[in-house]
């Protein structure tokens, strides 16, 4: 019987007769083959589709994207085995693999603007003896499972590991230090088996929210600033002899309506139940982590709420805090999610009890200045009084700082009526001013108190094309519709071309493309003349997206 042999393919700079790029040798290799790389260094970003390769390193073998805003490898589908390779990200992911199957052994990864490693689209992964360092965020894993063994993950700017939308990895023997967020973060359904992991010089240890239920096994969770490991209501699960060392208390925090088994004979401290604050906000965190994009935006609303929570340990523990405005400036363009995270913030504060309610109050200038001397004060501070408790949200706030038409200036009324309200109410409302960058800075200097009394501004930057396509793609899925894959470079050209525009919306434009494709399908399913099938009443084609772009541009 004859047996087939492997095809092996060379890649090396000084031999003859291999490959010099590591691309010309992917171009040439067939299903199967192992691609060997001699030691050096390759300025090389790789894309694989529904390929079966393995790509493995001979020596001290460096991918490098420095520059770059692609991942070093993104796989889709098939087989990709990568071993003992250093692959080093510039804007985006050392790795990513959506759907099929990925090996990772003995290999380094590091991203300063993105994960180690993402799997996701219901990819099978084995990572095996792996370091991961010096990335935004280490490993992110959604929907997604496979064994991840013997990984190292260190100096991370956020998150060491966050598992989500029904993930249900086993991760086995890691050890997780030295991150600027959560050791592992748990949400969206996530089911993942964390066994025998050290997990330590972290913000928080294990953070479980969004009805998901890890089952937490040996796992040791030391020197943590905040809470060992918590879970929010909705969630279950189950922690089973972890050690828990100088951590915030409780070292294990159950909230109110949470159901996860608790059995940790070795744990210095018992689990609590109740609402802390720190656990509760989980779930209103992990909504802000699900929006698309924002890094810079979720990184500082995080510090706020870090800061506030520590500030109420503080005064718990009778030491000082220092006085602390709840109001905020967002500048940036239209259609950013300014309006968004202000919700989320204004329930965040009431999640640590700093809001009565958290409610969201929106107003533009025609709310806030009226029609003669007097009549703004009284207008303003009306409105203001109804949102106590909560968020004030001045949509295009600068608008106040302009003379109306007839040339009184009313909406100078309305802000110096808000400084002293906003001063004499500061521990009872939280109000944000929103805008554009530059004209913001007008309605700063409107009034010499009003600046202070904002303790930080947020910029909110415009999306990036995957960015918008992204965001359409979840506009698609949740209106229950299917969106054919080729219509995604479409959409991302489209997207590239009116961002130059200099009335660009964001995800406004990214809403209107939506409901334009919308109509355009509709019109081709009744030119049918007949009822159509259930999936071509979900699918939206790449032609109905075409169509779109040519009526618009």
């Amino acid at each position: 019987m004859a047996t087939s042999t492997v095809r092996q393919l060379r890649v090396s700079a000084a031999q003859h007769g291999a490959y010099r790029t590591i691309g010309e040798a992917l171009q040439a290799a067939p299903d199967d083959a192992v691609i060997s790389i001699d030691a050096g260094e390759y300025a090389e970003t790789l894309t694989i589709s529904d390929r079966r390769l393995t790509l493995r390193g001979t020596g001290e073998v460096v991918l490098d994207a420095t520059g770059s805003d692609r991942p070093v490898v993104q796989a889709r589908g098939g087989y990709l085995g990568l071993r003992e390779l250093t692959l080093r990200g510039g804007e985006g992911s050392a790795v990513e693999m959506d759907g099929g199957e990925l090996v990772l052994d003995r290999c380094e990864l590091s991203a300063p603007y993105g994960p180690g490693l993402r799997v996701a689209a219901g990819a099978t992964c084995r990572v095996t003896r792996c370091t991961v360092t010096e990335a935004q965020e280490g490993l992110v894993i959604e929907d997604a499972g496979g064994v991840f063994e013997d990984v190292r993950i260190h100096q991370i700017e956020g998150d060491g590991v966050i598992v989500r939308l029904g993930a249900d990895p086993a991760i086995r023997n890691c050890t997780i230090t030295a991150c600027g967020g959560r050791g592992v973060y748990v949400y969206q359904a996530g089911r993942p088996v964390v066994e025998g992991c050290e997990i330590s010089e972290v913000v928080e240890g294990v953070v479980v929210a969004h009805e998901s239920a890890p089952i937490l096994r040996r796992c040791r969770v030391h020197d943590v600033q905040g809470v060992g490991i918590s879970f929010a209501r909705g969630c279950a699960g189950r922690v089973e002899d972890c050690r828990l060392e100088n951590t915030a208390e409780p070292a294990i925090f159950v909230a109110e309506g949470a159901t996860p088994t608790v059995v940790t004979s070795d744990s210095p401290a018992p689990a609590a139940r109740g609402n802390t604050g720190s656990a509760g906000l989980e779930e209103l965190l992990a909504e802000l982590d699900a929006m698309v994009g924002l890094r810079g935006v979720k990184s500082e609303v995080r510090a706020l709420i870090d800061e506030i929570q520590v500030n109420e340990w503080r005064r718990r523990a009778g030491l000082g805090t220092p006085g602390v405005s709840h109001h905020l400036m967002f500048t940036g363009s239209p259609g950013t999610g300014k309006t968004t995270v202000a919700r989320i913030y204004g329930r965040l504060l009431a999640a640590l009890g700093l809001l009565d309610r958290g409610q969201f109050t929106e107003v533009s200038r025609r709310d806030l200045v009226g029609q003669y001397i007097g009549h703004t004060a009284e207008k303003t501070s009306v409105l203001f009084e109804q949102a106590m408790g909560g968020v004030l949200f001045i949509d295009e706030a600068y608008t106040l700082a302009r003379s109306g038409a007839s040339g009184g200036d009313f909406g100078q009324e309305a802000i110096d009526t808000l400084v002293k309200l906003m001063e004499d109410h500061r521990d009872e409302i939280a109000v944000i001013a929103a805008g554009y960058t530059e004209e913001m800075q007008q309605f700063s200097d409107a009034n010499p108190g009003l600046a202070s009394r904002f303790s930080k501004t947020i910029h909110f930057e415009n999306y990036a094309t995957d960015e918008l396509v992204l965001i359409m793609q979840r506009m698609v899925r949740s209106a229950d519709y299917d969106l054919d894959g080729a219509a995604e470079p479409l959409l991302a050209d489209y997207f590239a071309q009116v961002a130059q525009a200099p009335d660009f919306g964001n995800a406004r434009d990214a809403r209107r493309m939506f409901e334009a494709t919308r109509k355009t399908q509709s019109r081709r399913l009744r030119a049918l003349g007949r009822m159509p099938e259930l999936a071509e009443l979900r699918a939206v084609t790449a032609a109905d997206i075409q169509a779109v772009i040519d009526g618009q541009l």
